[in-house]
């Protein structure tokens, strides 16, 4: 699949933390790309093991029925690959030994593109973002550089394991509605509200209105009925010091505009909007029941 002039996809990777992490936040993008021929994989981190208030739920059997929900979501979205690295919800940390599972995936995938939530992103005004979604972030970012991507980084794995270094062409990461790359999916809008009320032990039905609200608004700021934005890192680009050397090469390259189904929307203020991000995160926290 051509994403843009500079862009063909063909393997995907979603590095996350929780079962519906995915489904809430990117699965338009997902079931768009994997109708189109892309090979998708999801690498999930942590087990899903803390997410349930109920005392009489143990954390081995809200496991299992959270692995369970994951994978009926994958196959509605067309997702190939469901990877299980089970670690423990809540208490994850972008170690050495974290990162070294989740560059193994990497190796052995080799997708050209990986999604994954900005670690950047910390509080808004009515919601705290969930400390594992922050290490799966980082943890994204470091296996592009250097985990993955570099033979002397844990060399076990190419001496003992015979998985050869990786790197994406992309990093795509989830800006929850402000500004980025666009992406349309208004024709899979409802094939990612089945994936995700598929998570029933952790949803009710209250989370399909908060969801098309938050796609509608971002979707609007690039003239689509629904949409799921990115900031798009192109990592096998030249620097621009190259090419024009007076300049300086700016930290991140962005889809251009008039890529395929994508558009950019460019933020003309250092003031987040109140309608984006916020609103978006403030949904999500409220649908969830237990986070």
């Amino acid at each position: 699949m051509r994403f843009n002039k500079d862009l063909e996809i063909e393997r995907a990777m979603v590095i996350y933390a929780h079962p519906d992490d995915a489904e809430f936040m990117v699965a338009g993008t997902i079931a768009k790309w994997a109708k189109a021929g892309v090979e998708v994989t999801y690498c999930m981190v942590t087990n899903g093991a803390s997410g349930s208030q109920d005392p009489k739920v143990t954390r081995e059997k809200l496991r299992d029925t959270r692995y369970a929900e994951q994978r009926k979501a994958a196959k509605v979205l067309g997702v190939k690959h469901v990877v299980f690295l089970g670690y423990e919800d809540g208490y994850l940390y972008p170690t050495l030994e974290v990162r070294r599972d989740v560059a193994r995936q990497v190796r052995i995938h080799r997708p050209d593109v990986i999604i994954a939530m900005d670690p950047q992103f910390r509080v808004s005004d009515q919601y705290i973002n969930h400390p594992d979604h922050i290490a799966a972030g980082e943890v994204a970012l470091r296996t592009i550089n250097p985990d993955a991507s570099t033979r002397q980084m844990f060399p076990e794995l190419w001496r003992d394991e015979k998985l050869e270094p990786h790197k994406p062409k992309a990093l795509f990461l989830e800006t929850f509605g402000d500004g980025g790359t666009v992406i349309d999916i208004s024709d899979t809008m409802e094939t990612k509200i089945k994936a995700l009320l598929l998570h029933r032990s952790q949803l009710g039905p209250e989370a399909e209105g908060f969801v098309r609200d938050w796609n509608k608004r971002t979707g609007k700021s690039a003239g689509y009925k629904f949409g799921e934005s990115f900031k798009v890192i192109l990592l096998d680009q030249p620097p621009a010091a190259e090419t024009k050397p007076r300049r300086r090469a700016r930290s991140g390259v962005a889809a251009s505009k008039g890529g395929v189904g994508a558009r950019r929307s460019v933020q003309r203020t250092s003031r987040p909007r109140a309608g984006g991000a916020r609103a978006a995160k403030r949904s999500v926290g409220r649908a969830r029941r237990s986070r």
